[in-house]
């Protein structure tokens, strides 16, 4: 058994874990198609990729609010489908978003600890730094789960921690403190951040409940104008958007 998958049997407490459900059998109108829409253009001196959200869901959206194409991602930062999908589409959507005509919003489905650790170190400065953040982590995957796994005792050790500590050991022991310390993210701000139990229970909450409502089969997963997107790949995604309009 995986350092990783033992640390999630040992630390996940029961509103951690996420129980994805099988597949929705009821049939859906399918994703919105038609003609190319026009760029739609920010205002004056903004970009429509730096213009971010929270949105009430809890997650948080890039784009232009009125896009006639919303673009929703479940997403799990310790999935490796998840990290090839961000290292192959992430520059890519960040064109389709700047067109004005698709938002693009990730939603955390919480897998493990330090899924929810990522998660919270993703939100430490604020909506228009979680895009970036989260994608560096995706585009360093290999590397960050190379160091999970060689540190899987230390790791497994944070279960003893109090629950305000416990997340802040696991980013310790994992080098998450290191790698978002290289990326502007101080290490008394990373601990303040992961010792946000409030946050944490909110997002793990919220991962549960949209899981069972949508009866999500695993990550990724994507909804384009509220509708479900086979595949979870770019070369999957890309020409669902082009046929509800984006160029």
């Amino acid at each position: 058994m995986s350092s990783l998958r033992r640390l999630a049997l040992a630390l996940c407490a029961a509103p951690l874990a996420l129980g994805l459900a099988a597949c929705n059998d009821e049939p859906a109108d399918g994703p919105p198609r038609g003609e190319p829409i026009a760029p739609i253009a920010a205002p004056a001196g903004q970009s429509w990729v730096e213009t971010a959200a929270e949105t009430p869901e809890g997650g948080f959206v890039i784009g232009n609010p009125n896009a006639p194409l919303k673009l929703v991602e479940y997403a799990s930062h310790t999935c490796h489908v998840c990290a090839a999908f961000a290292q192959e589409g992430a520059a890519p959507m960040d064109e389709y978003v700047e067109t004005g005509v698709v938002s693009y919003e990730i939603r955390n489905l919480i897998r493990d600890p330090i899924d929810m650790s990522i998660a919270l170190l993703a939100r430490c400065s604020g909506p228009a730094a979680f895009h970036p953040l989260a994608n560096q982590a995706w585009q360093n995957f290999d590397e960050l789960m190379a160091t999970v796994q060689a540190n899987g005792a230390a790791l497994e050790q944070a279960q003893n921690a109090p629950p305000a500590q416990r997340l802040q050991a696991i980013g310790q022991a994992s080098g998450l403190l290191e790698f978002f310390a290289a990326r502007g993210i101080s290490n008394d701000q990373a601990m303040q951040c992961l010792a946000d139990t409030e946050k944490s229970q909110l997002i793990a909450t919220r991962s549960q409940t949209q899981s069972d409502e949508l009866r999500l089969s695993g990550t990724p997963s994507f909804f384009l104008n509220g509708q479900p997107v086979e595949g979870t790949s770019w070369a999957a995604l890309e020409p669902v958007l082009q046929a509800a309009g984006a160029r």
